[in-house]
C-alpha cells in the first residue's frame, strides 16, 4: 500500500507542527506523522513559553507565519515582562501555559488545514527510491514522498533513568523510536547522545503556600503574537521557594545511587538548566536554589517544580522534595527522570537544515542537538520553508546573525562544536540591540509574505504598523518645544527635564529621564499606541548604537559574500593550520564568514583560506583557449 504526497514530516512535536504548517502555507500536500496522535505539540518538560533570547525567536517564529506564538496566547495562564528594567536588548516575555489547551489548540488547527494529512504510524526506514524518499512504518505502510524534514525530538533511541531503574522510553513513557535511529545509523548518519530530564510533579492540595512566596501574573496589552487579537485571562499564579542544607545533604549521600554520577548516564546534558544534582556538586557554596511552583494547567492538579530536575530514585526524590518549605508533606504525581537520546552530530547539517549527502532531507529540533519549544520551533519554520523551496527547485532560505535571532541559532549549529544542548540566550547575538523583540515583525514579516505564511490581510495589518511608525517618527522630528512654552513647563513638572533651547520630541526623548509617553501626554494622548510606540522610542534612544551595528553587519555580510564551493579541496591550501584544516573539512562552511565563526580557525587561516578561494574563482571564470 503506497501513498504519494509532496512532503513527509516525521515528528509532530513543536518543530514538526511548524515544519508541516510551512509546507502547506507554500501549497504542498503534507504528511505529519507522529508514533501517538494525542500527543501532538506535546510539552514533556516545562508548561512556559518564552524568557530572554527565547522570546525573541517565539516573536520571529510569529513574524514568519509560524504557529507558537499564536498557540501561546491562546494558551496562556499567566504572563510576565522580564528584565523591564534593563536595556531594550534584554527584556523578553515569559507565558505560562495550560499544556493540554496548548495541544488542543496546535491539534484543533492543523486538522482544519486541507494540505496536511495527520497520521499516527511509527518510521522504521527511510530509502532512497530513484528520485523520491520512502518512508515505511512499523505496520508495512509506505509513503513516497520528494521531500522529507525529520523532527524526532528526543525519541530517537530514547532511554529514560530513575535512580538504578533504566529502559527505553520517549519522554513521558512514550514509545521510543528506536528502529528509525538504527536504520539511519545504518545509512551512514552520525549520532550524538544528549541527555535531558524534569522534575517531579507533584499534586496541588498537598502544597502548602503560604510557606512560598507568590509570582502573579502581569496585566500587559499584548501577547507573543502580532496576528491574533489580544485577549488577557485573570493571571494563575506561580510560586516561589527554596532548597536548603537538608535538602542538599540527601542529595549529597546519595549521588551513588544518581545515574550522572553512577556512570548509567553517557550522554551530556544541559548546562543552563542542570539537574539539582549537578547544582549541589558544582556549587557547594550555594546555601540554596530557587524552586518555582507552576501549574500545568487550568483543569489540572498537577503542578510543575521548577528547579529540581532529578533522576535519583524515587524515594529520594520524595525525601529531598519534602525539606523544601511549603513541600513538607507534598504527593508526587510523577517522579522526576533523565531521558538519553541521539542527535545529529552538526557536521552532517547546512545553513537551510538539510542533511549533507541526503537531498530534500532537512532536520530541526532536539535531534539538531537543541533544547527548549522555541528553538524546536525556530528550526522548524525554517526547514519547512526550505523543504518547500527544494520543492520548487529554488535556492534555500537562510536568515542571517544580523537579521535574527533565528540566524544565530542555525549558524550556531552549523559552525560550532555543541558538546552539550544548545539553548538560545541573548549573550549569543552580536546584534542583539537590532534584534529586540518588538521589532521582530519589521525584520522579518516581508520573507513571511513572499512565502506565502502571511495572509493578505495580516501583511496589510503589517504595512500599516510600519506606516504608523514612520509616520511618528516624522513627527518627533519635526515637532519642536521652545523654552518658556506651556508644553516646556509641563514637561518639567512630569519629568524635571528643562527646555533650555528650542528642541525637537526626537532630541527631548532621546534623554533617559524622558519617555515617549510623557511627550505624548503633552501633545495628544489618544496618540498613544503602546506596540509602535516601543519600536519608535527604541529607535531614537538608541540610535547610535543601532549605526553602529549596522556598519558591524554591513563588514559581516561582506565576509557572508565570499562563498567558498561545497566542494572546495582544503587539502590544496598551504599554509593552513593543522586544525583549521581538519575543522574546515568536517563542517564544510558556505562562506569565509561562516568559517571565521569554526573554532580552530584563526584570522591568518582566514586570509590564506580567502586568497586561494580568489584563486580558485579566478580559474573558474577564466576563458578556455582552443
Amino acid at each position: 500500500m503506497r501513498q504519494k504526497y509532496d512532503v513527509a514530516v516525521i515528528g509532530a512535536g513543536h518543530a514538526g507542527c511548524e515544519a508541516a504548517n510551512a509546507t502547506a502555507k507554500m501549497g504542498f500536500t503534507t504528511l505529519l506523522l507522529t508514533i501517538n496522535f494525542n500527543n501532538i505539540a506535546f510539552m514533556p518538560c516545562n508548561p512556559s513559553v518564552g524568557g530572554p533570547g527565547k522570546s525573541n525567536l517565539v516573536r520571529e517564529v510569529d513574524a514568519l507565519g509560524g504557529l507558537i506564538g499564536r498557540n501561546t496566547d491562546r494558551a496562556h495562564i499567566q504572563i510576565r515582562a522580564l528584565n523591564t528594567q534593563k536595556g531594550p536588548a534584554v527584556r523578553a516575555l515569559r507565558a505560562q501555559t495550560d499544556k493540554r489547551l496548548y495541544q488542543q489548540f496546535m491539534q484543533e488547527y492543523l486538522e482544519k488545514q486541507p494540505l496536511i494529512t495527520i497520521r499516527q504510524g511509527e518510521v522504521v526506514a527511510l530509502e532512497r527510491y530513484k528520485d523520491l524518499w520512502r518512508l515505511t512504518l512499523s505496520t508495512g505502510i509506505t509513503f513516497e514522498v520528494p521531500a522529507v524534514v525529520i523532527a524526532t525530538g528526543t525519541f530517537l533511541r530514547g532511554r529514560v533513568h530513575i535512580g538504578s531503574l533504566s529502559f527505553p522510553s520517549g519522554p513521558q513513557g512514550q514509545h521510543p523510536a528506536n528502529a528509525l535511529a538504527e536504520y539511519l545509523e545504518a545509512q551512514g548518519l552520525k549520532f550524538k547522545r544528549f541527555k535531558t530530564g524534569t522534575p517531579a510533579r507533584v499534586r496541588k492540595r498537598s502544597i502548602n503556600f503560604d510557606a512560598m512566596i507568590e509570582q502573579p501574573g502581569d496585566r500587559l496589552d499584548h501577547g507573543f503574537s502580532y496576528w491574533l487579537p489580544w485577549s488577557p485571562r485573570e493571571p494563575v499564579s506561580c510560586w516561589l521557594t527554596y532548597t536548603n542544607e537538608k535538602t542538599h545533604a540527601i542529595i549529597r549521600n546519595n549521588l551513588h545511587l544518581a545515574p550522572m554520577y553512577c556512570g548509567a548516564i553517557k550522554g551530556i546534558g544541559t548546562r543552563y538548566c542542570p539537574a539539582i544534582e549537578n547544582k549541589v556538586v558544582n556549587f557547594p557554596q550555594r546555601e540554596r536554589h530557587q524552586v518555582f511552583i507552576e501549574p500545568e494547567g487550568l483543569n489540572t492538579d498537577e503542578m510543575y517544580i521548577a528547579g529540581l530536575s532529578s533522576s535519583l530514585p524515587e524515594e529520594i526524590q520524595d525525601q529531598f522534595i519534602r525539606t523544601v518549605p511549603g513541600l513538607e508533606a507534598v504527593e508526587i504525581v510523577r517522579p522526576g527522570y533523565a531521558i538519553e537520546y541521539d542527535v545529529i552530530a552538526p557536521e552532517q547539517l547546512q545553513n537551510s537544515l538539510q542533511i549533507r549527502g541526503w537531498p530534500g532531507v532537512f532536520s530541526a529540533g532536539q535531534i539538531n542537538g537543541t533544547s527548549g519549544y522555541e528553538e524546536a520551533a525556530a528550526q522548524g519554520i525554517i526547514a519547512g520553508i526550505n523543504a518547500g523551496l527544494y520543492l520548487k527547485g529554488e535556492e534555500p532560505f537562510t536568515l542571517g546573525r544580523n537579521e535574527a535571532y533565528i540566524g544565530v541559532l542555525i549558524d550556531d549549529l552549523v559552525t560550532k562544536e555543541n558538546n552539550e544542548p544548545y539553548r538560545i540566550m541573548t549573550s549569543r547575538a552580536e546584534f542583539r540591540l537590532s534584534l529586540r523583540q518588538e521589532n521582530a515583525d519589521l525584520r522579518l514579516t516581508e520573507y513571511g509574505y513572499r512565502f506565502n505564511l502571511i495572509s493578505l490581510e495580516e501583511y496589510d495589518c503589517f504595512q500599516r504598523k510600519r506606516e504608523r511608525i514612520e509616520e511618528t517618527l516624522a513627527f518627533f522630528t519635526e515637532t519642536h518645544i521652545t523654552p518658556g512654552s506651556e508644553q516646556a513647563l509641563r514637561l518639567k513638572e512630569l519629568t524635571g527635564v528643562e527646555v533650555k533651547q528650542k528642541s525637537s520630541l526626537k532630541q527631548l526623548l532621546r534623554m533617559p529621564q524622558i519617555k515617549i509617553t510623557d511627550l505624548w501626554d503633552l501633545i495628544d494622548p489618544d496618540q498613544k499606541q503602546p506596540l509602535t510606540d516601543e519600536v519608535v522610542e527604541n529607535f531614537i534612544k538608541y540610535e547610535g548604537y543601532l549605526e553602529r551595528e549596522e556598519k558591524m553587519a554591513a563588514r559581516l555580510a561582506k565576509m557572508e559574500e565570499k562563498k567558498i564551493p561545497p566542494d572546495f579541496d582544503y587539502t590544496a591550501v598551504p599554509n593552513l593550520s593543522s586544525e583549521a584544516r581538519e575543522k574546515l573539512q568536517k563542517f564544510r562552511p558556505a562562506t569565509l564568514g561562516q568559517a571565521g565563526r569554526i573554532s580552530g580557525v584563526s584570522p591568518a587561516d582566514l586570509s590564506t583560506l580567502l586568497i586561494w578561494i580568489t584563486r580558485s574563482n579566478r580559474q573558474c571564470t577564466a576563458p578556455k583557449h582552443l
